[in-house]
């Protein structure tokens, strides 16, 4: 599933593709990725004539604002947003398509059909689910060692489901927890509660850096994610834990391991990550 830096990207090149361009009508091919307004024709009327003004995000959901309203987009595990001529085929896996009055579209494009949209008139979407409990952004004055310690210090959580919680705080998913937990030296098992206040500085400091290097990489590349424009992230070539079971750890030589960890494929040094 793209976490936030890859939601970055998709949100900026998205925005370079689309802004300023006016919906001239929608096509929805499979209803059940429209989740509010309940009725597609509502969500189809609703954006008719209306013109992209930006494209913003909220932890790992794109938001798609036109002059009246917001739609809140979740990708899940494999949707993609492409932009097209209105002439170029496309294939079954493509479920909604905005056309355009320029004679291009913008695609949605999902495998599994697992993403969402949401629409809200401006200023409700943050009001309303999906966003409502969603926790600060890493890169947010709120998100302090301070925040972080207190959440921690109140859940009886191993530490990796604790940081995957976006109640807690939005964007980390299970790349980039496993990344900040080795570069923290912390093992993903252990409980939360029971980090020390250095060590939960730590590992604050090492989920912005992490987060930071990869939003300038582009993302990582995991099975099928790349942005709007069909480019590939790179920060998976940087990546020190994650996907790397069997190989040596950067840092000290030992084999990595993998594990499951709150039901999640984890991995992990057992040198620099004593539990």
């Amino acid at each position: 599933m793209p976490e936030l830096p890859e939601v970055e990207t998709v949100r900026k090149t998205l925005k370079k593709l689309v802004s300023n361009k006016q919906i001239e009508n929608i096509t929805v091919y499979w209803p059940k990725i429209i989740k509010n307004p309940v009725e597609v024709e509502q969500f189809i009327d609703a954006l008719k004539g209306e013109k992209i003004e930006d494209v913003g995000r909220r932890g790992k959901f794109l938001i798609i604002y036109t002059q009246t309203y917001a739609l809140v987009s979740h990708l899940r595990m494999e949707g993609k947003y492409g932009l097209y001529p209105n002439e170029e085929p496309f294939d079954k896996h493509t479920h909604v398509i905005f056309h355009f009055t320029d004679g291009t579209e913008l695609r949605y494009r999902d495998v599994r059909k697992f993403g969402t949209m949401h629409l809200y008139r401006k200023g409700e979407e943050f009001e309303k689910a999906p966003l409502i409990d969603l926790g600060p952004e890493p890169f947010s004055e709120e998100f302090t060692k301070e925040y972080l310690a207190i959440k921690l210090k109140k859940t009886t959580r191993k530490v990796k489901p604790a940081l995957l919680d976006q109640k807690l705080f939005v964007g980390l998913g299970n790349i980039y927890v496993d990344e900040a937990l080795f570069r923290s030296g912390i093992h993903p098992e252990r409980l939360a509660n029971s980090l020390s206040m250095d060590e939960i500085a730590i590992l604050h400091q090492e989920i912005v850096d992490t987060l930071s290097e990869a939003v300038k990489k582009g993302g990582s590349t995991i099975r099928s994610y790349v942005n709007s424009q069909g480019e590939i992230g790179m920060f998976q070539l940087e990546l020190f834990a994650y996907g790397r079971k069997g190989e040596a750890c950067k840092k000290c030589d030992t084999p990595l391991e993998k594990t499951t960890v709150g039901g999640r494929g984890t991995h992990f040094c057992p040198n620099c990550q004593k539990l």
